[in-house]
């Protein structure tokens, strides 16, 4: 079992083994949680500006629901919808990768510098969305990161038409 510090690094660098390690390992979903949570703190600080102090908290809740639902719907999607013959895997081992994915997204601290702000935040997304991909990919045994990356989109399209269902009655009461 590695320290969170260098497992977060491991998955920065899009590493395989990390996704499988942590997928194993079923004491690191609190290690994951973690990540999650630091991420989210990172894209706030970097858009603190835009979003203040309440949207920082209210951003870090939303992540940590996110990140629950998000592993819901590629599990699955992987696993019911698109599994391959060696697909086999549970919600907490989604969850356990997913949050290591988001370890990329740390570096959105940067865009509490202005003049930085937009490019940190779109290669911290393309970053966050490779690493994703290799997690689903290891999580669910694929041999085709091709089905990884449809599970991703699949569930993210999934979870947009919730969030829009959700939040459409909350802009049209305001």
């Amino acid at each position: 079992m590695g320290s969170i510090v260098d497992r977060v690094i491991r998955a920065a660098r899009l590493d395989p083994s990390l996704y499988e390690e942590v997928e194993a390992d079923s004491t690191a979903t609190t290690q994951a949680a973690v990540v999650v949570v630091v991420s989210s703190l990172a894209a706030g600080l970097g858009s603190l500006f835009g979003v203040g102090l309440g949207g920082l908290v209210l951003a870090t809740a939303a992540a940590l629901v996110g990140w629950v639902v998000w592993a819901f719907l590629i599990y699955v999607v992987g696993t019911k919808l698109l599994p391959e013959p060696t697909t086999k895997s549970d919600l907490g081992e989604i969850l356990r990768v997913l949050g290591f994915a988001s370890a990329p997204g740390i570096i959105r601290a940067l865009g509490i510098i202005q003049s930085l702000s937009g490019i940190v935040m779109l290669i911290a997304a393309v970053w966050m969305i490779a690493a994703m991909v290799v997690a689903v990919r290891q999580a669910l045994d694929y041999q085709s990161t091709g089905r990884a990356v449809a599970v991703c989109l699949l569930g993210f399209a999934v979870q947009f038409v919730i969030s829009i269902l959700l939040l459409a009655p909350m802009v049209a009461a305001s």
